[in-house]
């Protein structure tokens, strides 16, 4: 039997990578496919564009506090036992969806059975537990599972956007039930065994970076870390959100707005795999300074430019730019907080990222129903960036930060 020493940046540790890689994907279309049946929902029940985003910021909602639930499961069962669930509820989330009568159904639907038991599952909880598995690479291996969650809103949107063209959003959304059920199940066997407690700093090759206590007490970190989450997702959900929509109101029709989302989270991807290169080199912190910084940039071209050239541009800079952001806490958890403690505290600061993206996705939707226009909306976010930028650069102010550094 291989020890704990030889499990981790082992072939074993790389082939779980990549099934927790296809599951995060899968699962993440709990994500996505709201956002692109925005429109239908909100043609279909007749109501307001804040009305419509409700059911995204439920499932947000419940997304960010199933992880919480989930990620304290897989710390004590191993992360296989709640993926298994969370595969049953996504299928029937799905149908209960597609069956909705009223907004409220179709919203509890997103947000109690998709989000909160079922998408949540394939994210937070997933890189708690591949954390475990690297040392050497732990960044790399962090990014990796957590672009699933944009490979999936590379892959989802045209998938949804086509499906719901040719057989409307109710089949829709039976469809993905179906496509859930059948994929990540078999994938969660590859998920059985228990991760190695072995983050070892004394292990051969362990990382450059080892934990580096920022001189203030757990809670107190732990408590920032989720406000500067919520700030920096609240500005990063102004795009993600209501791009489809914002497309649609500037004439170019929601199927472009589609294609825009998915450059978009596509090349998020490129940046989350950059984000877990720069992690292994210069920290968590640091990594999501340079994040916070470049999102901040590429939300305010949006303001000036709204042709469909530029915003394909601005799109891709803003997928370039801020995807790797959300690693980058996972990654400051595991260099401040015990092992042991990984799931749950991750889960904390997910929940708190998606609270963000739930409450920016109603806030810009509020805001445009009250202007008129998205222009105040982009400026909400860069508000709420500055924020986040400023409890970062904080942090690096901390004595253990500058210690870690020298």
């Amino acid at each position: 039997m291989q020890s704990a020493i030889d499990l981790i940046d082992s072939r074993i540790a790389w082939w779980r990578l990549l099934a927790a890689l296809a599951l995060s994907t899968l699962g993440g279309v709990g994500m996505w496919s709201v956002v692109v049946a925005l429109p239908a929902v909100q043609a279909e029940f007749g109501v307001s564009r804040a009305a419509a985003s409700f059911p995204y910021t439920l499932t947000m909602l419940g997304f960010g506090l199933g992880g919480i639930m989930m990620g304290r499961l897989s710390d004590r069962y191993g992360v296989r036992v709640p993926l298994v669930g969370a595969t049953f509820m996504l299928a029937f989330g799905y149908a209960v969806a597609s069956m909705s009568s009223s907004l409220a159904m179709y919203a509890v639907a997103q947000g109690l059975l998709i989000g909160m038991l079922g998408s949540s599952a394939s994210f937070g909880p997933l890189l708690a537990d591949i954390s475990h598995w690297f040392e050497r690479r732990r960044g790399v291996a962090v990014s990796i599972v957590a672009s699933g969650n944009y490979l999936a809103g590379a892959l989802w949107p045209p998938i949804v956007q086509q499906l719901i063209e040719t057989y409307g959003w109710r089949t829709a959304h039976l469809c993905i039930g179906a496509i859930c059920l059948v994929t990540m199940l078999p994938l969660t066997y590859a998920m059985r065994r228990r991760p190695p407690r072995g983050s070892l700093p004394s292990a051969p090759g362990a990382p450059l970076h080892r934990p580096a206590p920022l001189q203030i007490s757990p809670a107190a970190l732990q408590t920032l870390l989720m406000v500067a989450g919520v700030a920096c997702c609240v500005a990063m959900s102004m795009p993600q959100v209501h791009l489809v929509a914002y497309c649609a109101d500037l004439g170019f029709g929601p199927a472009v707005g589609a294609q825009m989302l998915s450059l978009m989270l596509g090349l998020g991807i490129i940046s989350r795999l950059a984000s877990g290169f720069i992690a292994d080199r210069i920290g968590g912190l640091r990594t999501l300074l340079l994040g916070s910084v470049l999102q901040g940039l590429a939300l305010m071209l949006y303001i000036p430019f709204d042709g469909l050239l530029s915003l394909f541009v601005v799109s891709a800079l803003f997928g370039l730019f801020q995807g790797g952001i959300v690693p980058s806490y996972a990654i400051i958890v595991r260099e401040n907080f015990p092992p042991s403690e990984a799931g749950a505290r991750v889960g904390l600061v997910v929940m708190a990222t998606l609270f963000g993206m739930a409450l920016g996705g109603w806030m810009s939707g509020a805001v445009f129903d009250l202007t008129g226009s998205y222009r105040a909306a982009f400026i909400n976010g860069l508000l709420w960036n500055f924020v986040n930028l400023s409890i970062v650069v904080w942090l690096l102010r901390r004595p253990g930060a500058r210690l870690a550094a020298a």
